[in-house]
Parts: C-alpha cells; sequence; structure tokens
C-alpha cells in the first residue's frame, strides 16, 4: 500500500475512499451489534431543537464512553491506523467512537463542517465504516463537495439543496471513507434503517472539545450547551 499517495490524494480532495476494506464477516457481525443497541429504542443525546433546526436526523451511540469496546476489530486495525498516521503526518489520538442510526423516513444529515475551520490546523478526522451497502433502495447516500477542507466556511442556504460540484457515494459493505472534517458532506434521507460508524482521530495536541460546535448552513451549534451560538442566513 503507497501511503504517501494516499496522503497526497486525501489532502488534494479532502477524502479518500477504500472499497472492500474490511471482511464481510466482521461488518456482518458488527452490523447486528449496532442494530441490536438500537432495538432498544435509546433516547437520542440530541434534542428535537436541534433537529429541527439543523435538518439532522440521526441518533448517536458512543459505546466505548460505556465501556463497550465492541469494535476493536476496527479500532486496532494495523493498516487502518497506519493509513490515518499517513494523512495526519504526525502523531495523533483518537477521539472518539460513534455509531449513528437513521431510522427509515427521516431526512439524514444535512450540509455541516464538523468543527469551525477557523484555524487549519484544528481539525477532526473522520473514518467512516460502512457496515452494509448503502443503496438507492436504502438511501442514505453520503455527498461530499471535494477540496473544500480548504475553502473556509460552508456557504449559507438551503440546508439540503444539491451544490454544483458535490459528488454521491454509495459506500458498500466493508468500505472505509477517510474525511477531513472541514470538508463539506451531508447524507441524503434515509429510505431505509440505516447504520454507518464514524472512528473519529485528531492531530495530536487537537482540543478533545473540537466537534463540539458544528457549522451548518443556517447555524453554528454547540452541542455541549445544546444551543444555537450564530445563526447564519
Amino acid at each position: 500500500m503507497d501511503f504517501d499517495r494516499i496522503a497526497k490524494q486525501f489532502w488534494e480532495d479532502g477524502y479518500i475512499v477504500f472499497e472492500k476494506f474490511f471482511p464481510d464477516e466482521l461488518m456482518d457481525a458488527y452490523n447486528q451489534r449496532i442494530l441490536d443497541h438500537f432495538e432498544s429504542d435509546p433516547e437520542s443525546e440530541l434534542n428535537d431543537e436541534f433537529s429541527d433546526k439543523s435538518k439532522v436526523q440521526v441518533v448517536p451511540w458512543f459505546p466505548y464512553r460505556e465501556g463497550k469496546p465492541y469494535f476493536d476489530g476496527v479500532d486496532l486495525d494495523q493498516t487502518f491506523n497506519q493509513i490515518t498516521t499517513a494523512i495526519l503526518k504526525e502523531e495523533w489520538d483518537n477521539l472518539y467512537c460513534m455509531m449513528m442510526f437513521s431510522k427509515k423516513g427521516t431526512i439524514g444529515q444535512a450540509w455541516h463542517q464538523d468543527c469551525p475551520p477557523d484555524e487549519s490546523s484544528k481539525y477532526n478526522l473522520n473514518r467512516l465504516v460502512y457496515t452494509h451497502d448503502i443503496t438507492d433502495e436504502t438511501g442514505g447516500n453520503v455527498i461530499i463537495y471535494p477540496k473544500t477542507h480548504n475553502k473556509g466556511e460552508l456557504t449559507v442556504g438551503d440546508p439540503h439543496e444539491d451544490l454544483d460540484g458535490q459528488i454521491v457515494l454509495k459506500p458498500k459493505k466493508g468500505t472505509v471513507v477517510f474525511l477531513h472534517g472541514h470538508c463539506w458532506h451531508r447524507v441524503t434521507p434515509a429510505k431505509q434503517d440505516r447504520v454507518s460508524s464514524n472512528f473519529r482521530a485528531m492531530p495530536k495536541g487537537t482540543p478533545e472539545d473540537i466537534t463540539d460546535v458544528c457549522v451548518y448552513r443556517n447555524m453554528k451549534y454547540r452541542f455541549s450547551t445544546q444551543e444555537v451560538i450564530e445563526e447564519r442566513n
């Protein structure tokens, strides 16, 4: 695996995709474990005001915060972490592992940046792992606007509109997407129940609350206090 080429492509585009990265058997087991958790209908950490304002409908789960290291087959994978090191070019830390569940009929995730791009050196790295196929039937396509990790703040506008230059991903089971936290991205509505997982990392020395404030096209939102801190219009 050419790690220099991988890092170069990532920093040019703001993302890179690896298909068939993890085996089906592991993904099937993890997918069932995630679904088993959400079958209990856990209460979302995101309130209704956030969903209404942000146009985001997703329920997160942070298993490692609960002392449940169920997903070490990904988290400790050598190649997965070697790619992370190549991209970040320095020592790095795990930020958190987040499982995301979108119920059938929900609207997905609006355009956003995971953290404000005020400082180019302060960012998170999304390491998205797909435990089942994303298809036209399931919905939940991943929309990325390439190269926007270097374009500053997400533009103001409709939270879900198509933008000229966006690309559409329909990841298959076992696919991994490495995505810069400043790169503009969204998820289309879920036609069926949909799950994905994010093993977020960050350059060493990055504040642990780097993703506390998220930038949407109509607002900036602080998760720790559950409040809109800036209207954007």
